[in-house]
């Protein structure tokens, strides 16, 4: 896992690829350490776990998909979500993600074009074994399209993390970028 990216690395991808197909500035973000991010931001978003049993698990709730927005690119679906609590349909996390899906056996790659349930609930439905590799953690301002999302108003600094499920052989399942919101540090 790496703290802090390296030079090269673009911690907005896929964000900025919506960003981009839509004309608009990305938010301002700022690299930060594990040790940077506060408490209960820094236990949900660093350590090799999976978003959506974490959340469920913080919650106390099952977590369900709003997609916003989508397509398809080659053999990537690419898909920019909200994920909100199932019993007061509260949003969690707002995400980017790019997954290769020839990298699932079709009914999964079934469900995931559906777009009906969290990718993470798909892969322990089908028992789809990966690991979760965070890359780098940061700091963003909210912007509208985050705010709205979010369901949240005003000027927010926000939480998040870049981070890659992978195959037992390393191969990355899924690229994504997740942002909690103030309301994930509360727990219900």
């Amino acid at each position: 896992m790496t703290a802090l990216p390296e030079e090269d690395f673009n911690l907005l991808f896929p964000l900025d690829r919506f960003y981009d197909r839509e004309e608009l500035p990305v938010p301002e973000l700022v690299a930060v350490s594990p040790s940077e991010i506060p408490e209960p931001y820094r236990t949900l978003l660093c350590g090799a776990h999976d978003m959506t049993p974490t959340l469920e698990e913080f919650h106390q709730d099952r977590i369900r998909l709003r997609v916003l927005a989508r397509w398809v690119e080659g053999e990537a679906l690419w898909r920019l979500v909200a994920l909100e609590l199932q019993g007061t349909g509260r949003p969690v996390e707002f995400g980017a993600i790019v997954i290769h899906l020839s990298l699932f056996p079709n009914d999964a790659q079934e469900q995931v074009l559906e777009g009906q349930c969290p990718l993470g609930s798909i892969l322990a439905t089908h028992h789809l074994f990966h690991t979760s590799d965070p890359q780098a953690f940061f700091c963003i301002s909210a912007d509208a399209t985050i705010n709205d999302a979010l369901k949240l108003t005003g000027n927010h600094k926000l939480y998040g993390r870049r981070n890659y499920l992978r195959t037992k052989e390393g191969v990355v399942l899924a690229d994504i970028l997740e942002i909690l919101p103030l309301e994930a540090t509360t727990s219900e």
